[in-house]
């Protein structure tokens, strides 16, 4: 019977398809872009100060596939909320907790994102996609910081959870080297408003489903977890 949050088989599951729908949110949102532009709405976006000028129009162009992406990728962050919870306590200690509440913090920053991403979207159906970029710009700083900085405190969480978690992994011998990199390493992408995705963003998060597969794998399975038995390079 489970006995903490989240539990053998919501953790389970979660490890499994967290960072393969993280994944599948950062794909179209790179793909979204190349799709819905032309090349010289691309050259134009790539040469504005931020991304939210080309991720603005893109949605003017293609709603229904922009809201998809930016759907998906926040299924994503909600999915991975459990998946740390349960890597953490797979781990085990002080550090692993650290590591997975402030993971937790970044992911909880990532959602007040994808509600100032949709206000943004919305905006541009309102009252047009020029007044909208005018008027988004013009306030991006306050409407990426949120309310007190909070949000953006909380999001560098993400990076320094990371790294602790990744180490905290390593030193119980539940993750060798290049699991606890590929976690490391998927704890350095972007975050924030109206942000592009790249393909390393793709494939970081791909090595993140490397990474917690076989963990989500073994807890549905009810079996404890492996801390040795394999190569500790893995």
């Amino acid at each position: 019977m489970d006995t903490y949050f989240p539990g053998r088989w919501i953790g389970g599951v979660t490890l499994v398809l967290g960072p393969v729908v993280m994944a599948a949110g950062y794909l179209l949102r790179q793909m979204s872009t190349i799709v819905t532009l032309t090349p010289q709405q691309q050259a134009w976006a790539e040469g504005q100060p931020f991304a939210a000028y080309g991720q603005l129009l893109a949605y003017t162009s293609e709603p229904a596939l922009l809201t998809l992406a930016y759907a998906v990728f926040a299924l994503g962050a909600l999915l991975l909320f459990p998946a740390f919870v349960a890597l953490a306590q797979q781990v085990g200690g002080r550090l692993a907790f650290w590591g997975g509440t402030l993971l937790v913090a970044g992911l909880f920053a990532r959602l007040y994102f994808a509600g100032a991403d949709q206000t943004a979207f919305q905006l541009t159906e309102a009252v047009g996609l020029d007044q909208a970029t005018n008027a988004i710009m013009k306030e991006y700083v306050d409407i990426a910081y949120g309310p007190w900085r909070v949000p953006v405190w909380a999001a560098v969480g993400q990076y320094a959870g990371s790294l602790l978690l990744a180490v905290a992994a390593w030193r119980s011998r539940l993750f060798g080297v290049a699991r606890a990199v590929m976690l490391l390493l998927a704890g350095g992408t972007w975050v924030g408003v109206l942000k592009g995705a790249s393909i390393p963003d793709v494939l970081v998060t791909v090595l993140l489903c490397v990474a917690l597969a076989p963990l989500g794998v073994r807890m549905l399975r009810g079996l404890p977890p492996d801390r040795g038995a394999a190569s500790r390079w893995w």
